[in-house]
């Protein structure tokens, strides 16, 4: 596995930012960044952006993706693309497994709804997007709304308004987890 490898899970009409932002953050700290989108090629977000944005970036499915590959998993938002997104079991798998090796997790925004079907926020410390909050308090997560809840090597925030603390504070838990 190279030492710094990311995956980003998502499908169209993904939050723009919250895929932008994460995508070219991790490019500009050394990683290699894949994107495993759910219908399999380039989508839109829900702003009109092509995802992914660049060009030479890889596209997988869930079915190419193994766990041991990857260093962090970033889940963006976008209730109209992840409604479809956790449909999909395999990828709801994929972050359970994720979960249980230990390895970082950045989830934003309606993103949450897939933490929630892979059933990794019980008795954890999550945010997600506000309309989420009895969802999320249902599967049995200590909700909190801060820029960035970090609970073990999972790493959430509500909103986009904080992709700086939230990315922030996802490098700083892979980091200190090296």
């Amino acid at each position: 596995m190279p030492e710094k490898k990311a995956l980003i899970i998502t499908g169209n009409l993904v939050q723009d930012h919250e895929f932008i932002y994460p995508f070219y953050r991790l490019l500009e700290d050394g990683f290699e960044v894949d994107t495993c989108i759910n219908e399999g090629k380039e989508v839109t977000g829900i702003l009109g952006t092509k995802i992914p944005p660049n060009k030479d970036a890889k596209i997988k499915l869930i079915d190419d993706c193994s766990v041991e590959d990857y260093n962090i998993l970033i889940i963006p938002g976008g209730v109209k693309s992840m409604e479809k997104v956790r449909q999909n079991k395999k990828i709801i798998q994929f972050i359970s497994e994720f979960d249980k090796a230990g390895k970082t997790i950045g989830c934003i925004c309606s993103g949450a709804q897939l933490l929630i079907s892979a059933k990794v926020v019980n008795n954890r410390k999550i945010s997600g997007y506000y309309s989420m909050i009895d969802d999320l308090i249902n599967a049995g997560a200590k909700y909190e709304d801060k820029p960035s809840v970090i609970d073990k090597n999972i790493i959430t925030t509500a909103h986009y308004k904080d992709l700086g603390p939230w990315m922030g504070s996802i490098l700083k838990v892979f980091y200190s987890n090296k």
